[in-house]
């Protein structure tokens, strides 16, 4: 049969209205409508940040030169108060700021109550701030109030985000049963060589290798990352970056308040939690090492049985990254009826799938595909896009998804995350339509170390994917762990949190299903 080409075989414009749109012309069109709207999402983030520059370090934000003012101070405050403090900033050479822009963070503590919260930020465009607090415990309640990165290191990090792929390179490891190779790969190679394109169709993104002499490109195996010595920041951009410049306090004549319970009760009028609902921010507090939603009511589960007897009957797939993996080794720890099926796979990013034969219950988690940054080789063979990923599962009651994407990412262009969001979006949208009881539930990102490589890493990155996925989402009937928030009033401030931070992330995700 003589082959047509899609680019040669044309009808007329009566043909073209009475014949129903080809699967090539409507993927395209798909990819077209996708990356329209990662122009559109981009375009609202690249107003938000500032555009400055500065010729010297003095010229920047000090968190010591800067001032923070208690508003409507009172005497008495009482649970469920707001709480509101003024941040005004000023430059090594106390010249009160003028704009916006700075990287800001914020919360509340009481350590002998093993409690604390996060604070909302509002810039107002012109060097001031105003963090909102809400009172949710009774005793004495102290403030940490950061100046993560000045505005001109946010305005350089986004430039420097925005400009390329070079900060992180891949290796691919190809083999037969003789030979192995090692070469380059990346979502943007420069080079002369011949290259092996690796296309997710659905998503229309693309990963190259180079092609390694005498192996095809189907004979890539594993994959391993490390950072380049590229950086897209200057000398004096990056001084401000230095860890001695990362969360600085900003000094506050008001060392500590006392809340009092004055009959008040924030608990009274919460239904359950469940998907669908608004997740505010702050969405909860912690007291006592425990996560409290103040948006919904939590599931009691109080003991192992209870936690088996959610679970029972249920498929449950954790798909992203390492902060995932955490989860089922903390649920594997509760439940000693789980146990791990041997799947002949080594490394710390290989597939996991544990199995609890009497309650008849499963639990996976599987990375997500590129860019999956590891300095130890792992398997591609696992790596399917979690869009794709999504569309391979039937769903229905019994079915529930977890979904987190983001730590990988923020070496890279944004777009590429809006592009990844918007594509698993649309996958949940079909799962929806054919399964509509499933149970879907997104887990922002954690935050990270203060120590680690800023250009490549910062929270500025995380913060602004966090900012993506909260407006991708919005309309989903999902269910969010914000562990951004969590892991921002446990002060955590690593990738991997402490076991207190996984239990609260663990029972808030088990109270949506529960």
């Amino acid at each position: 049969m003589r082959r047509l080409s899609i680019w040669s075989f044309r009808v007329n414009n009566t043909e073209q209205r009475q014949n129903k749109e080809t699967p090539l012309a409507a993927s395209q069109a798909r990819l077209m409508e996708i990356e329209k709207q990662v122009k559109e999402i981009f375009k609202r983030l690249d107003q938000m940040v500032p555009k400055v520059t500065f010729t010297h370090m003095n010229n920047t934000t000090s968190a010591k030169m800067s001032r923070a003012i208690l508003l409507y101070s009172k005497d008495k405050y009482c649970i469920g108060d707001i709480l509101i403090v003024q941040l005004d900033m000023y430059d090594y050479l106390g010249n009160r700021k003028k704009y916006g822009g700075d990287f800001l963070r914020a919360r509340i503590y009481s350590p002998e109550l093993q409690a604390a919260a996060s604070g909302r930020i509002e810039d107002l465009n012109n060097g001031s701030y105003l963090v909102h607090f809400t009172l949710s415990w009774e005793g004495r309640v102290q403030f940490s109030l950061l100046l993560f990165h000045p505005s001109e290191g946010v305005s350089a990090l986004w430039r420097a985000r925005n400009e390329g792929y070079n900060n992180v390179e891949f290796m691919g490891i190809f083999t037969n049963a003789t030979y192995r190779a090692t070469t380059q790969c990346n979502f943007n190679l420069s080079t002369d060589q011949e290259l092996c394109e690796y296309l997710e169709t659905g998503d229309g993104d693309y990963f190259y290798c180079v092609k390694p002499l005498g192996l095809p490109c189907g004979s890539l195996i594993r994959m391993q990352s490390h950072n380049t010595d590229n950086s897209y920041l200057n000398a004096l951009e990056k001084s401000l970056l230095a860890r001695s410049n990362i969360g600085i306090e900003i000094p506050r004549p008001f060392p500590y308040i006392d809340v009092f319970p004055c009959g008040n009760n924030i608990n009274s009028t919460k239904e359950k939690c469940k998907t669908g609902m608004d997740s505010p921010f702050p969405s909860g507090f912690i007291l006592r090492n425990v996560w409290n939603p103040v948006f919904c009511k939590k599931t009691p589960l109080d003991t192992p049985d209870q936690i088996m007897q959610c679970l029972n009957g249920k498929m449950v797939y954790f798909m992203g990254d390492s902060t995932l993996r955490q989860w089922i080794l903390y649920i594997s720890k509760i439940d000693k009826s789980l146990k791990y099926f041997d799947l002949h796979r080594t490394g710390l990013v290989s597939k996991l799938l544990a199995i609890d034969m009497d309650s008849n219950f499963l639990i996976q988690w599987k990375k997500h595909g590129h860019p999956y940054i590891a300095h130890r080789d792992y398997t591609v063979k696992d790596n399917v896009y979690l869009s794709r990923e999504i569309d391979l599962l039937d769903g229905g009651k019994y079915t529930v998804i977890v979904i987190t994407l983001g730590q990988h990412f923020r070496p890279f262009p944004i777009h590429m995350f809006i592009k990844r969001m918007l594509g698993i979006r649309k996958a949940i949208e079909r799962l929806f339509m054919r399964s509509p009881d499933t149970k879907v539930i997104l887990k922002s990102e954690n935050t990270r170390e203060m120590s680690i490589d800023m250009e490549r890493f910062s929270d500025f990155h995380g913060y602004i994917q966090y900012l993506v996925v909260k407006e991708i989402f919005r309309d989903l009937n999902i269910g969010v762990v914000d562990a951004w928030d969590i892991s921002t009033a446990f002060a955590s401030n690593n990738v991997h949190p402490h076991v207190d931070v996984v239990s609260s992330q663990v029972y808030m995700f088990l109270s949506y299903i529960c």
